[in-house]
Parts: C-alpha cells; structure tokens; sequence
C-alpha cells in the first residue's frame, strides 16, 4: 500500500514545521545520564483514565521518576469531544504535548500528516503478543507509529428482570432467532409505555449496522492492489444485506427516536426504556453509575453477554480501543517512549485487567475469555471487524457518510441507492491521500 504522505494531503507546512524543530529527537540530551535528565514531559490521556484508573497513572509517574528524577510529568485530561480540536491546534504551535493518547480511528490521519513519531516496538516488553487489529492502526508502510493501549469491543448489554419478566429466564439467548421470540415476549410483557423498546437499536448506529454487514461476509471497503487504491463495498450483495438486516431491527423493535445515534443509548436504558443495547461492556457500567447520568437501582440487573447475529452465529464486533503516540516535533521522544513503554507494560496492563478492561496483548488477555464478567467482550475481540486503514478514512468519518447513509434508508431511501451513493461519496474521499 504504497501512497504518498505528503503532498497527497496537503501538510507541506506541518512537515516544515516539524522539520524545523530537528525532528524533534533529542539526541544530545537522550545520551545523558537519565539521573541527569531535567524538563518536562507533557501527557495528554483522555478522561477515562483520570475518572477510571487514577492509580495506574500515579504508579507510572512514581517509576518514570525513579529513573528520570529530574524530569516533570504533567499529565493533562481531555475529553474525546474536543480532543482532536485541541491537537490540531496544538500542533500548530509550539505548545504541544509530548504523548497523546489517541482512538485508534483517529491514528492514520496523524500518522499521514506527520504528527507521530516512529516508535520501536522492541522497547516494549509485550509488542510480540500485542492484538493485530490495534496493531495495524499503528501501523503503516513496515514502521510502527504508536502503543496499543486498551482494546474494546461490543457487546449485548441487557437488564435481567425485564428479560426474566418477559420470558421467564434471565439469561440472554445465544442464537438471533431465540433472541427475536424473546424480544417480542418482552415487548408485549411492557406494551403499555409506548416508547420502551426491547431492543434499542438507534438508527445512526453505524458500528452496528457495519457488525451486521460483516455478519454477511461485507465489507465497507477493499483494497485493490492492482490498481493501488481503496474501492467502497456497500453496494455489494453481502454489505446490503447486513445494511437491511439492521435496518429491519431498528424499525422493529426501536420505538424512540430511530433518527437518533448511540451516544446516549446507555442513559436510554438507565431511565428503564430499553431492555436490551449493544454497546462497549464499559457502558454496562454507564447505565448504573449516578455520575454518568446512570441508575444505580439497576445496579446488579445489568448484565453483559455476545450479541446474538444472523446464520447462528455470534455478531462480528468492532474492536475499539486506544494507542499511545509521540508527536514527533517533541524533543523528547527517548522520555516519552520510556513513559509509555512504562504505562502499556505487562504490569500496568494487569491494573486495567484487574478492572476488566481488555488489555493491549493477547497473553492477558486468554484468562478474561473464561471470567464471566468479561467473556462476551473479551471473545468478541478475535473475531472483530476494523474500518478501513486508509488515508481518507477521517474524512468519511467526518462527513457522517454511513450515519446519513442509514437516515436516508430509515427515510424511504431504498438500500440499493442509498448504497450506491455512499459508495461514490467514499470512493471520492477515502483515495484522496492515496
């Protein structure tokens, strides 16, 4: 996959400007004594972390500082809603941070404008077991640009009574169709609050509709390597079955506001108008806890479990998660590997085990496939699904390609030209980079 980087997408002036700084490497200074190191080192990690894992941030400071003593961590907490709007801002200036916590949809358009600083795996003792899907989003062109952090995936998360109310059991079934017979007795078990929703399935929820399309074999995109560019698939048979499959669902059994996105759908549940959403197994959490707008009376009756799909099969997930980067105009790269290489270890990646959070490697991450609490996510891991490692990727993410593709269909659109066109929209932004 051969593109170029930077005439393709228009950061001449970035390249200048990190150019102008050295490279950003350091080099002098990385030959010290680490003892004799002195500075700063600034940290951007997203709000999770500060509000979710406190302790492993402190514990990765006090063992950065015991080697490097005289250098300063400052770690500063963003939120995902801005966080982009503040980077791109950042690094424009000369006010930046040294390691940035990114999602890992957000890695390539920073790889390709030249933001990241190329990592060397074998400073990280667990890179060999590392989880292909997070790794290939740091990846590109044979050179590695950031650590995978955390992984995440999808899962049904459902509230037990209601199901146990319904059908008389409280477990989740394993095959779509038993889910489907189940989801109509629970329905009719609350039919008199019109806006309950057995399964709520919002209408933009792109990464499920695109779990669906996977289900049948489809994809967003493919990559040919013959004419080296990206070609949009949603058009083909396979991706508009998967695209009518949720579709149907959503127009089933949503009976709120179908034109709405997934980001509240956890509260939507909380305020007991849902029985059951597929979310990240982190929002099973969301949906009791007072301080995410939750309802902690659920507490106990919110359980996690595979999402049933078509074909009797499990519903291919998403594999979500965080990397970990340096910005390569930092003249401090050798401190801020040492820093991640300290944060994404064996050992810290066991405090976020320890809370079940699905670590960054395969080897910690086999025993949470027996644990009940984090089976449905951490088995949905090997089989997840990935957007499309291009250049233009960003671009489509950012236009809402697929969630107006979606609002058009739930609209009357029929799926076939709703396809086609979000087709031709891709094919003209995904290959622009290219």
């Amino acid at each position: 996959m051969k593109r170029k980087l930077v005439a393709a997408i228009g950061i001449a002036g970035m390249m200048v400007s990190i150019a102008a700084c050295g490279g950003g490497k350091g080099d002098d200074a990385s030959k010290q004594d680490p003892k004799d190191r002195k500075g700063d080192l600034t940290v951007w990690l997203m709000v999770d972390a500060q509000s979710s894992w406190p302790e492993l941030v402190k514990q990765t400071n006090d063992d950065f500082n015991k080697k490097y003593p005289g250098v300063k961590v400052n770690v500063q907490y963003q939120q995902w809603g801005d966080k982009t709007k503040k980077l791109d801002a950042a690094l424009s200036g000369d006010k930046f941070p040294d390691v940035v916590e990114l999602g890992n949809t957000e890695t390539m358009t920073y790889i390709l404008n030249g933001a990241l600083g190329e990592i060397d795996a074998k400073k990280y003792d667990n890179s060999d077991t590392w989880i292909e899907g997070l790794k290939d989003t740091c990846a590109y062109e044979g050179k590695l640009y950031c650590v995978p952090y955390y992984a995440g995936a999808r899962v049904a998360i459902y509230n037990k009574d209601m199901f146990k109310a319904g059908t008389g059991s409280d477990q989740l079934p394993t095959t779509e169709d038993e889910l489907f017979k189940a989801l109509d007795k629970v329905q009719d078990k609350y039919k008199k609050d019109r806006a309950f929703s057995s399964l709520y399935l919002p209408g933009r929820y792109w990464y499920a509709a695109m779990s669906y399309v996977a289900a049948y074999g489809g994809q967003i995109a493919t990559y040919d390597e013959g004419g080296k560019e990206w070609k949009a698939a949603l058009s083909t048979p396979e991706a508009q079955k998967g695209i009518q499959h949720f579709v149907d669902l959503v127009k089933k059994y949503n009976h709120g506001d179908q034109t709405k996105d997934e980001q509240d759908h956890a509260n939507v549940m909380a305020n007991e108008k849902a029985a059951l959403i597929y979310g990240n197994g982190w929002e099973a959490g969301s949906v009791v806890d007072s301080k995410a707008n939750g309802n902690p009376k659920l507490d106990g009756k919110i359980a996690t479990a595979g999402m049933p799909g078509p074909n009797g099969k499990a519903l291919p997930s998403f594999i979500g998660g965080s990397d970990l980067a340096t910005i390569s105009k930092s003249k401090n790269q050798d401190l801020a590997q040492a820093w991640i290489s300290l944060f994404t270890s064996e050992k810290s990646q066991a405090a976020l085990v320890a809370k079940d959070i699905l670590p960054n490697n395969t080897k910690q991450l086999e025993p949470l496939k027996s644990k009940p609490e984090t089976a449905p996510i951490a088995n949905a891991v090997p089989d997840a699904w990935f957007t499309p490692i291009a250049p233009g990727w960003a671009a489509v993410e950012k236009k809402q390609t697929l969630q107006l593709m979606l609002l058009d269909i739930l609209k009357g659109k029929s799926v076939a030209d709703a396809t086609k066109a979000a087709d031709a929209e891709i094919n003209s932004l995904i290959n622009k980079a290219s």
